[in-house]
């Protein structure tokens, strides 16, 4: 659907768009020719994000800037008015979403947060948007932002993981209702894998060899979803696509034959797990 949508222009909606990711997303509608609104916590990123979209999309392009807390419901309605206000909305992008520490027992104004911004910050935007965008008639792409924590759920953060496990499902059931409602709309769930952004910028510095540009996810992103894919989860320089296939086999295998939970990282399974990890 990203194709049809983009022959028939409109507007690309981004929150999370001041940096990272959701930058990258939004300088790649803007040069593709869709107009393109901004969302992100107000302040200079935002400010100096938009300037640079601007001068990258064409003469006459719509850029706006949207100070937006997508963790607030009312003010992502405001995002919607201002948007549809602005033109048809061919693509929404709920990208926006935050990192904090958690433990199972402990942290719990971290869980709020986490779940507030990433989970139900998703879920405003779809709320906001997706009926007047079903209402509009026209091809269009709704983009949700989970991430491989969400699949695998690695020991460390639980509540990261289940705001973004959240996400994908809610993603699934949005693809399914869209299709059954005879939308022209698809939705797609995007799933960076180690991507360089101010996230992780704060911890490290400087790049990791390992670690993808926020440009290279999203341009292998833009890729899949014009190929029409549901599921796109984006390789590194360190993890390939078929190793990716192998952890997320392994967990759902942990339900299908009855091993303890995140048996990945038991050390009754280390040895199963890296042998299964190297086969064909």
């Amino acid at each position: 659907m990203y194709k049809e949508a983009l022959k028939q222009g409109g507007l690309a909606v981004v929150t999370g768009a001041a940096s990272g990711v959701g930058l990258a997303a939004a300088l790649h509608f803007a040069k593709a020719g869709l107009g393109v609104v901004l969302a992100d916590l107000p302040g200079e990123a935002l400010e100096k994000a938009t300037a640079q979209v601007r001068m990258a999309a064409g003469d006459g392009a719509t850029i706006l800037a949207v100070p937006t807390d997508i963790s607030d419901a009312d003010a992502v309605n405001a995002l919607a008015d201002k948007a549809f206000d602005a033109g048809e909305i061919a693509v929404l992008m709920n990208n926006a979403g935050i990192g904090l520490s958690s433990g199972s027992w402990e942290n719990a104004d971290n869980w709020r947060k986490l779940i507030e911004v990433n989970l139900f910050g998703v879920m405003n935007g779809i709320h906001a948007f997706v009926p007047r965008m079903i209402e509009a008639g026209r091809p269009a792409v709704v983009v949700n932002t989970g991430s491989k924590q969400g699949i695998t759920t690695p020991p460390g953060n639980p509540a990261y993981n289940v705001s973004k496990a959240g996400v994908k499902v809610m993603t699934e059931m949005l693809a399914h209702d869209l299709r059954e409602a005879g939308a022209q709309i698809s939705a797609h769930l995007f799933v960076p894998g180690f991507t360089y952004t101010g996230m992780i910028k704060r911890f490290m510095p400087e790049k990791p060899a390992g670690a993808w540009t926020s440009e290279e996810a999203i341009d292998y992103f833009i890729g899949r979803m014009a190929d029409g894919d549901f599921y796109i989860l984006c390789p590194d320089n360190d993890v390939s696509t078929s190793r990716d296939q192998k952890r997320i086999q392994w967990a759902l295998g942990d339900i299908v034959e009855n091993r303890p939970a995140l048996s990945r990282w038991h050390p009754d399974y280390a040895e199963a797990f890296a042998a299964f990890e190297k086969s064909s």
